[in-house]
């Protein structure tokens, strides 16, 4: 059968109307891959730099030198390379001495900053301990959600924040 010409002009914004419709899904998914991504590269950003700061702890430097808790969040965010420039405000760092790693009395166990209706950093201190003491050091990051469906998946506080947590125990390196 043979095409009329007033058929063609009937089709001519058929692929717009389809492009329209399948657009939206399309880079909502381009997006939230692309933000799954970025919140992949961060995560593994703070866990190293949350191990490069720990490691002044570990061997008495951050002692040595007395540092302040903010220089020691400074420390952790010159590591954070291209995403340091929010991180003061992003990052919050708990350092603190335990009896022992077991913690089988949770009356001893350090306060969870994420219980709460909201994050509460208000408990955080910042002990590095002496020479063969225990450590805990633990760090939040908050990392902002754009994609909806995203935001949806990913474990949040009851505030709605996005907080990557990296922890890290060990015991201090005798040192002088």
């Amino acid at each position: 059968m043979a095409r009329r010409p007033h058929d063609r002009k009937r089709r001519e914004g058929s692929n717009a109307i389809e492009f329209g419709l399948v657009a939206l899904p399309f880079f909502l998914l381009l997006f939230g891959i692309l933000e799954i991504g970025l919140m992949l590269l961060v995560d593994a950003l703070v866990e190293t730099a949350a191990s490069d700061a720990a490691r002044q702890v570990r061997t008495g430097q951050a002692q040595t030198q007395e540092l302040t808790p903010e220089q020691f969040k400074d420390k952790f965010c010159a590591e954070m390379s291209m995403f340091s420039g929010d991180c003061g405000r992003r990052a919050f760092i708990d350092v603190r001495v335990l009896d022992d790693f077991s913690l089988t009395d949770p009356s001893k166990a350090p306060p969870d900053p994420t219980s709460g209706d909201q994050f509460d950093p208000t408990g955080l201190k910042f002990e590095p301990g002496g020479p063969g003491q225990r450590v805990l050091v633990r760090v939040w990051y908050e990392q902002p959600i754009v994609t909806p469906m995203i935001a949806q998946a990913v474990a949040r506080t009851k505030d709605g924040r996005v907080m990557l947590t990296t922890t890290l125990a060990f015991r201090n390196e005798p040192y002088q």
